[in-house]
């Protein structure tokens, strides 16, 4: 009976995330055709697609709870003696269901707050967009409430509650006693608490969002309806349409026979080299890399088209993914970057300068990855492996360069201004679908539906991760601990040198806890003109920030980048985690070779 009830209202929501999705589709596309054929700008288009994306991330986040495909680590639980496991899952779900429980009431007071506010295109209230994120909470508290009361025993269920419970009173009896620790109640808090949540199972988002209710409640006198705020203003960046529709448009190159093109072109050049698909992941993030404005959209644009065929050909799911989120941490400083744009602004540094100087850093780690990739398959099998005559390579060549235009109509789009990077994904999707019905005739619209619903639901995973990730770095700079640690860092002997080392771990922790955007503009104006100060050139101090923070972003246990790689390959982090850390390694040289040689960066400014 609950399965049924819980299956059941899941089914609406899909309907509904499925149908939002296409609606972004259709609204983007007209908002484009619009503007570049018809020469008049739909003015409202933006405003309503932001609007819409806000209910699909949340509709999505449900979606996957309801699968359990929100990102989580289980490689402790799954240590853990069998009699326990029931014990954790219980617990886990418990704090789930409390982390969307508590911040209901501060969602309905931010929809009060927000329902005066009219939006300017529209003239709608602006508390009709952000009531998403109470009928998300709603959803997901009685979906994790239905998931304890089926897969949990009775005992396991009233200790869940009873231990949530009383851990939540004894943080409130608990103010007093934390309010005078100051930034202790960081370490606390946020490695402490996030810390034991995720190693018990719970998913990443959720184990951020109890972790920063719990600190704002303990140590300070604001409000929870600010975390939601910040939530929303984590979650709404019109940027971020482009995770969800180039999701899509993976899912679709795959359907309309295109990644099939692209596959077998690749095989047939690279197939009988060791390693020759994952050079081929490598060169391909390399070019489509910043076309989207978000590193999960770039991944998501790739690694549908290649992985299937990779693991065909044996490659374990944990590798692949280690490959993909290195790859990403790579290529954040290869322009159109949403990081350098983010650092121009707010640390004003040139942004062309910043486009100029980002190329040749990410080739230097480019070229890091490779050697490890060729090291890694020294050893694989490729007697099988038969190099195909020249006739059959140019003939597949040919078939596969409609496929290979792609990536170049996305970046020439962006650039000559037909579509933002929100928008070009559009431009990709109807391009794959002319390319899929004239040209390789392959499609199944019986898929179109389930693949609508699966790219709701990853998207919706990755952007509660992003706004429980918002609120907390919020939280994190309202504590002042930002001041702290500049000040400490400006006298750090060395000079130079020293100022980039610490620097190089700095950012490489805060990319982990707070995701690359929050952490330039926490503290890209403080940290910058203290480079300046002791002479190091902008672009340079960019270019390894940039790197230093990828490593953090794609980095388990904390890095939101690493579980966002896992989602996209289909692989759990506990595949993955033991594998990522030599492509991490390998990076890591070239952060300090980027650091080390600053011609690399400026060299042609």
């Amino acid at each position: 009976m609950i399965a049924r009830i819980e299956s059941a209202f899941c089914r609406l929501t899909e309907f509904a995330a499925a149908s939002l999705v296409l609606a972004e589709l259709l609204l983007l596309s007209a908002g484009v055709t619009a503007r570049y054929v018809f020469h008049h700008p739909i003015v409202w288009s933006d405003e309503l697609a932001s609007a819409l994306f806000l209910w699909l991330a949340m509709f999505g986040a449900v979606i996957a709870l309801h699968r359990g495909e929100h990102m989580r680590l289980t490689a402790f639980v799954n240590r853990t003696p069998k009699c326990l496991r029931g014990w954790l899952d219980a617990i886990a779900s418990t704090i789930v269901a409390a982390c969307m429980l508590v911040l209901l009431s501060p969602a309905w007071d931010y929809i009060q707050d927000e329902w005066i506010v009219m939006t300017p295109a529209l003239h709608i209230h602006n508390g009709l967009r952000v009531a998403a994120i109470l009928v998300g909470g709603v959803l997901m508290s009685c979906v994790a409430l239905l998931r304890l009361a089926r897969e949990a025993t009775v005992p396991q269920a009233m200790v869940a509650i009873l231990l949530v419970a009383g851990g939540a009173g004894g943080i409130v009896l608990l103010q007093p006693v934390l309010e005078p620790l100051g930034n202790v109640n960081l370490a606390i808090f946020f490695v402490g608490m996030v810390s034991f949540c995720v190693a018990i199972g719970t998913p990443i988002a959720f184990a951020f969002g109890a972790a920063t209710i719990a600190y704002l409640t303990a140590t300070t006198d604001v409000d929870l309806s600010v975390m939601v705020n910040r939530m929303d203003e984590g979650m709404s960046e019109l940027i971020l349409l482009a995770v969800p529709l180039f999701i899509f448009l993976g899912l679709l190159i795959e359907m309309m026979g295109l990644a099939k093109a692209l596959v077998d072109c690749f095989a047939s050049l690279l197939g009988h080299v060791r390693g020759g698909l994952s050079y081929v992941l490598l060169a391909a993030m390399y070019l489509v890399s910043g076309i989207s404005g978000s590193k999960a959209a770039d991944m998501a644009a790739i690694a549908p088209s290649l992985f299937p065929d990779m693991k065909r050909r044996g490659a374990h799911p944990g590798e692949l993914v280690a490959q993909l989120a290195a790859s990403g941490a790579m290529s954040e400083t290869i322009p159109p970057s949403l990081v350098l744009i983010t650092i121009g602004s707010s640390a004003g540094v040139s942004i062309a300068g910043l486009f100029t100087g980002g190329m040749l850093p990410a080739a230097v780690g480019a070229l890091a990855l490779v050697a490890l990739c060729y090291f890694r398959s020294r050893n694989d099998d490729v007697s099988l492996a038969v190099r195909p005559p020249v006739a059959i390579m140019l003939r597949r060549l040919v078939v596969a360069i409609p496929a290979i235009v792609l990536p170049f109509l996305i970046r020439t789009a962006v650039v000559k201004g037909v579509a933002t990077a929100t928008e070009v994904s559009t431009v990709g999707v109807l391009y794959t679908v002319v390319c899929g019905l004239v040209i390789y005739r392959q499609h199944d619209w019986r898929r179109l539906y389930p693949m609508l619903t699966a790219t709701a639901a990853l998207a919706g995973a990755i952007m509660l991760i992003i706004g429980m990730a918002t609120s907390m770095a919020w939280a994190i700079t309202q504590s002042g601990f930002s001041h702290t640690l500049v000040d400490a860092m400006v006298g750090i002997p060395g000079g130079r040198a020293g100022f980039l080392a610490v620097s190089i771990v700095v950012f490489a922790v805060l990319g982990s806890l707070l995701e690359g955007i929050p952490a330039i503009v926490l503290l890209g104006p403080l940290l910058f003109p203290a480079a300046r100060a002791i002479g190091i050139h902008d672009v340079h101090y960019a270019m390894v920030t940039v790197l230093a923070m990828g490593l953090g972003l794609f980095a388990p246990p904390f890095g939101i980048g690493f579980y966002f790689s896992c989602a996209i390959g289909g692989a759990s982090p506990d595949e993955a985690m033991g594998r990522i850390w030599p492509y991490l390694g390998a990076l890591l040289i070239a952060v300090i070779v980027v650091a080390a040689f600053p011609w690399l960066s400026i060299g042609f400014l």
